[in-house]
């Protein structure tokens, strides 16, 4: 029996095909360990800025717990109004925030765990959205203000021999626009509320009937 291992023309044919250095690299990037990266989840997710609205049990200490909430948390708070409802044992909470899509779901998850929240919505883009804005500025051209503030839906509520208050109610980019428009009369002083909100037709902003939460770890 020939022990003889040389390769047969047959063989040399299995052994065919591109060198190392001849063959096509896979595309994407590779971690420290060689592992593939998925680009989706390598890729930056762009903040939003949305609304959210609580209603919570009407009490003392209710805001301090959310506002250590979103504190502790970091989240990015844009802005925070708490007001009375039509029901007085209820408030409503309502913030402005701006993060990603995962924070946004975070800060819903986590503010519905708090014990006074009786539940929480992130509003539709169409709500009803609206700041207050009191600008006081000189009073050289009363008349030319209160054009100006009829222009932009508001009134004087203030009126002196040396200042002007004006009160604008509307939406954000509204209220920006007023007051850089009054600035040609010499801003003195601006206060602005944040925004309180409320979903559009008969749709329910929370649903009032659904009780507090029972206690449990926020974590």
């Amino acid at each position: 029996m020939s022990n003889d291992t040389s390769t047969t023309p047959d063989d040399s044919k299995a052994l065919d095909g591109p060198l190392p250095e001849e063959r096509p690299e896979p595309q994407g990037k590779r971690n420290a360990q060689g592992i593939r990266i998925d680009p989706e989840a390598e890729a930056e997710l762009d903040p939003e800025r949305v609304t959210l609205s609580a209603l919570v049990l009407h009490e003392p200490g209710v805001l301090a717990q959310v506002s250590s909430l979103f504190s502790r948390r970091q989240f990015n708070i844009e802005s925070l109004t708490v007001g009375l409802t039509e029901n007085p044992d209820r408030a409503r909470i309502t913030l402005v925030i701006e993060e990603t899509r995962p924070g946004v779901e975070q800060a819903k998850k986590q503010l519905a765990k708090l014990v006074p929240v009786a539940a929480v919505r992130e509003l539709e883009r169409d709500a009803t959205l609206r700041e207050l804005a009191l600008i006081k500025v000189s009073s050289e051209h009363p008349d030319k203000v209160q054009a100006l503030a009829e222009m932009y839906g508001g009134q004087a509520v203030d009126a002196g021999a040396e200042t002007i208050t004006v009160e604008i109610t509307g939406q954000r980019p509204q209220i920006e626009n007023a007051v850089e428009a009054f600035e040609r009369f010499g801003v003195r002083e601006i206060t602005r509320t944040g925004t309180a909100a409320l979903a559009r037709g008969a749709t329910e902003t929370a649903e009032s009937g659904h009780p507090p939460n029972a206690p449990m770890n926020d974590d």
